[in-house]
């Protein structure tokens, strides 16, 4: 095929609409079914059925157009995750300690299991000449990542979002997010720098100067353009375009720094004004192209980086070691701090398996790590399959763990801790 990018679209976004349909019908969240259209695209199911099409398809010389599509997908998406990323400011004032209390120990605590099983995965899933803290800090990070989107879908689903338990999971998630992200933003430095202690510190002290400028400029800055030119909370042509121009401009220094282009584009949304009105707008003309269009590019590509060596000999040995870590370390954490917080033992379980849900935040972290040459195709595959398991069972453990129990009978204020 001469020009396949066409043809390409087609066969990924019906893929993914299909996927997220049928998972949509069985009660899980149409994203895992998108991603599991990636695995199906790739060379596990798809390229095992149909090899000569595949390749044709998917020829190498094609994917560079697709690949800059997927990170134009991420970094519109991550944007949109930015605007997101905020506790509504009563709930984040009133628990604001409860919600660290789960936040933190629901990411110490998979970081401790991720580093834990690490030395038995180094030698197997590191690519070669990536250290061993590199890598344990990688499996840490990815231990550590909660899905704040799915969490707030999850919840607005179930019509759960207002109650204590949906707002102390939200600022948790908020709170773990920012944690693991920080983590991962390290750990990428140190395997970007390449030249020691010198270059590492380079872009940290880069990414200081990069925060400082966009919360102390670029905030007020944006701040007064929409508060003058789009009051109602709907930009324009000339604010959208400004908007882009910023979104644009700090992806691409973060991808200057040797950080992926996701950390800009995360600062500079969050730095905006918290305005549910311009969220909105920016949802409806931004994420759904975002979420529909280009991220079924990215998990088809996502998809075509699997491969079936990864669950070969001791691969599912690797694959239960990971499976286990996220599960008990996500679970254990987000219960023991939300009964460090005051919650009953089935609230807290409730929360701790809200906090296990990793999906689409989990596969970029994995594609991050993989771009960055700190895991390789086997790790990749191995924890995109993690990503999955584990966000599908939040559904079903959170209706065992809150039983029948309506959620407007949680409890609406924090007792003092358990004993």
């Amino acid at each position: 095929m001469e020009n396949p990018l066409l043809l390409q679209l087609v066969v990924i976004i019906a893929t993914a609409r299909v996927c997220g349909l049928l998972l949509r019908y069985v009660g899980q969240p149409p994203v895992i079914g998108e991603m599991a259209a990636g695995i199906i695209l790739g060379p596990i199911v798809f390229g095992a059925l149909f090899p000569q099409f595949h390749a044709e398809l998917f020829a190498p010389d094609s994917l560079p157009a697709l690949s800059s599509l997927a990170t134009l997908g991420l970094v519109l998406f991550m944007f949109i995750v930015g605007v997101e990323l905020r506790a509504p400011a009563e709930g984040m004032r009133a628990q604001f300690k409860a919600a660290g209390w789960v936040g933190v120990l629901s990411v110490l605590v998979p970081m401790a299991l991720g580093i834990a099983i690490s030395p038995a995965l180094h030698g197997s899933l590191a690519p070669e000449g990536v250290g061993f803290w590199p890598f344990a800090l990688f499996m840490a990070a990815a231990m550590s990542i909660t899905a704040f989107p799915i969490m707030a879908r999850i919840l607005k689903e179930r019509s759960i979002t207002h109650t204590r338990l949906g707002q102390l999971s939200l600022s948790s998630a908020a709170i773990a997010d920012v944690l693991a992200w920080i983590l991962l933003a390290l750990v990428v430095a140190m395997i970007g720098a390449g030249t020691g202690y010198g270059g590492f510190f380079r872009i940290i002290i880069g990414l200081a100067v990069l925060c400082a400028l966009v919360f102390g400029l670029l905030r007020p800055l944006y701040a007064q353009l929409l508060a003058r030119h789009a009051k109602d909370g709907v930009p324009g042509g000339m604010v959208l375009a400004a908007l882009f121009v910023g979104l644009f401009a700090c992806a691409a220094v973060t991808d200057w720094l040797h950080l992926h282009a996701v950390f800009g584009a995360f600062l500079f949304g969050a730095c905006l004004p918290r305005d549910d009105r311009l969220l909105r707008s920016l949802i409806e003309r931004i994420e759904h192209v975002a979420i529909i269009v280009l991220m079924p590019i990215f998990f088809a590509l996502a998809g075509l980086n699997t491969t079936g060596d990864a669950f070969v000999g001791a691969g599912l040995g690797a694959l239960g070691l990971i499976m286990g870590a996220a599960v008990v370390g996500k679970i254990a954490g987000g219960a023991a701090g939300a009964r460090l917080a005051g919650l009953g033992w089935r609230e807290s379980l409730s929360v701790g398996s809200l906090m296990n849900a990793r999906a689409l935040m989990e596969l970029i972290v994995i594609k991050v790590g993989l771009d960055a040459g700190v895991i390789g195709q086997q790790a990749f595959t191995l924890l995109l399959v993690m990503a999955i398991a584990t966000t599908v069972m939040t559904g079903p453990l959170l209706t065992l763990f809150m039983g029948r129990r309506p959620a407007g009978h949680l409890p609406a204020r924090t007792s003092t801790p358990p004993p």
